[in-house]
């Protein structure tokens, strides 16, 4: 029985002196700012696509946030590709939260909801291919993603030679029907 988002219980982050309670939850509106400062300030360091406000207001519904007394600390989204994939995006922890367990526990988040919506797959495109390889994500081709994925691509500043890898992840096989017997 998969466990829904918003009654999953806090995660507990180690603290140096005192436990600190970190909640994992639906991005909402209000984390715009919060959002958009994170994910670009890793695209200003060149690993991820920078976002703006408009993006982000559209894809809301696709983040989910790890939060500690209302600051953001962390993010990934789930980005649907029709019924069978998705993309895990702009997953992204602060830096001062780093090696916590904190991108462990939203890529947890992110799956357990492609299995609750029923996806055979997820994939990604990293310059960190031993986390996701972690999560049982393998290298693939590009060309094996939908050419939906490229939309995305177009306005990235690497276009023309990215050097990110395209990893997926098969959550359950595609079930193929058995031939009618006569």
């Amino acid at each position: 029985m998969a466990r829904h988002l918003y009654n999953r219980s806090p995660y507990q982050a180690p603290a140096p002196a005192s436990e600190v309670q970190l909640q994992l939850r639906k991005a909402m509106l209000t984390d715009l700012a919060q959002l958009l400062e994170l994910i670009n300030s890793y695209a200003r360091m060149g690993v991820m696509l920078p976002r703006n406000e408009f993006e982000l207001s559209e894809d809301i519904r696709d983040f989910t946030v790890a939060s500690v007394a209302q600051k953001l600390i962390g993010c990934g989204a789930l980005h649907f590709y029709g019924a069978s994939t998705a993309e895990v995006r702009s997953l992204a922890v602060d830096p001062q939260w780093k090696n916590r367990g904190l991108g462990r526990a939203l890529m947890r988040a992110l799956e357990e909801e492609a299995t609750a919506n029923g996806l055979e797959s997820i994939f990604a495109f990293t310059y960190v291919p031993a986390f996701f390889e972690k999560f049982g994500f393998r290298e693939i081709d590009r060309a094996e993603l939908p050419s939906k994925v490229w939309k995305d691509c177009l306005r990235c500043p690497k276009f023309q030679c990215c050097d990110e890898i395209a990893m997926r992840k098969v959550l359950k096989q595609k079930k193929i029907p058995l031939p009618a017997r006569s």
